[in-house]
């Protein structure tokens, strides 16, 4: 078969053929060399075929450089974010993200660079291992889109929130969780304090027991949020400039390819969903195996948390909350409420504000808080949060996510 006239020309023609690079994002490098030396064989094989088919060159070199369809671009405002009871379809929507952004790495910004040789000299790292890694950190449309507060105006529902978390899946894998390792978990409570319903309250909320870690590389993820932190929210990019900082460290010292570690959008890792900071900090080798494993030792998870929220003021003994009947009285009530979910009131405050506490919450010695739960369009709930509901939002600042864990903790208990 004679090839036709303008596919001769486009050998002759061979580089004005090759697909031009996108316009990269301001500062940003693009890794367009192997897309360059995978599309010239393409265009050729897909030339000759669509030639015959009486498909137009045009036509021909668009579907060869990859160009999408108006609406189908990586980050597009439509995006959702995966439900949590799909992780296959989380795992496919992180890789989906990955591909759609290899393009785009941090190695031609100055002020990346210059990070890497800041944060090697500060942990005693190889200035240019840690140049490497950071060349190839890529960054995220989706963790930018992923890290943005809901939109204005979503009403807060504790009912609904609870209802997510406190459900069949969670309920069973936690029963199951707990039954495997109840003798760790006890040894935790001996160790720390920390009531085993807490602990895989925790991990339930968190992971599922480890179904749901992230499909996020943590180098990305964090690189994301370190160096281009979306604008709309509170700038937390310092924060994420430290937590890379640790996870090159944390690398470093446990063998670890930076590469290759895998996480949530915000690059939490592992069953129990710990920042690269917590982990070395508060990571331990429950097992006793010589290394911390925080997803395949369940052991391990089980000590870290543990030891995590007795790092932050657990007191072994006392109960996480109280019930309250809040006063009646508007101004009352906002003051108590004024400190959120920050225990500042004692027992006695409380009556003299028309706060009216159980019987235990009554005789407590330390300070309480008055905890506000919205449900939507219904009354809140209201409960008098301890310095231990205080200790499990240093977990994640949220008296939902508190009582979340609590609620599945409880009715994980409730079922053994």
């Amino acid at each position: 078969m004679t090839l036709p006239a303008f596919l001769l020309r486009a050998l002759r023609l061979r580089p004005a053929l090759r697909p031009s690079p996108r316009a990269p994002l301001p500062g940003l490098r693009h890794g367009t060399q192997r897309r360059r030396r995978l599309a010239w064989p393409l265009l050729v094989v897909l030339a000759a075929g669509l030639a015959v088919a009486g498909t137009s060159p045009p036509a021909a070199a668009a579907t060869a450089t990859g160009t999408k369809a108006p609406g189908k671009q990586a980050g597009s405002s439509k995006t959702t974010r995966p439900k949590a009871s799909t992780p296959s379809k989380a795992r496919a929507a992180a890789a989906r993200d990955e591909g759609a952004a290899e393009a785009v790495t941090y190695g031609g910004r100055e002020d990346v660079m210059r990070f890497a040789d800041e944060a090697a000299q500060r942990q005693g790292l190889d200035a240019a291992w840690a140049r490497g890694q950071l060349e190839r950190a890529r960054y995220l449309p989706r963790v930018a889109q992923l890290i943005m507060p809901p939109p204005a105006g979503t009403a807060k529902n504790w009912a609904a929130y609870r209802d997510r978390f406190v459900e069949p899946v969670r309920l069973r894998a936690g029963r199951a969780f707990w039954a495997a390792n109840a003798a760790w978990l006890a040894l935790a409570e001996e160790r720390w304090g920390v009531p085993p319903e807490i602990v895989v309250g925790i991990i339930g909320v968190e992971t599922i027991y480890g179904q749901h870690m992230g499909g996020f590389r943590v180098l990305d993820a964090l690189a994301t949020l370190a160096f281009d932190f979306p604008s709309g929210r509170r700038d937390r990019s310092a924060f994420f400039r430290d937590e890379l900082e640790q996870f090159l460290r944390l690398c470093r010292d446990q063998g670890l390819d930076p590469q290759a570690e895998r996480g949530s959008f915000a690059g939490a890792m592992g069953l129990p969903q710990f920042m690269p900071s917590s982990i070395r900090q508060w990571a331990v080798d429950f097992d006793g195996d010589g290394r911390i494993d925080l997803r395949g030792s369940a052991a391990d998870v089980i000590g870290s948390v543990a030891h995590y929220l007795a790092g932050f003021g657990w007191q072994r003994g006392l109960a996480t909350h109280h019930a309250v009947a809040v006063p009646v009285d508007v101004a009352d009530r906002a003051v108590l409420l004024a400190p959120d979910i920050v225990p500042t009131f004692t027992a006695q405050a409380f009556a003299e504000r028309g706060a009216v506490l159980d019987e235990a919450g009554r005789q407590r010695a330390g300070l309480l808080a008055l905890v506000e739960l919205q449900n939507g369009a219904a009354a809140p709930t209201y409960v008098a949060g301890t310095a231990n509901f205080y200790a499990i939002t240093r977990y994640n600042w949220s008296s939902y996510y508190a009582m979340a864990v609590i609620s599945l903790g409880e009715a994980i208990k409730a079922g053994r």
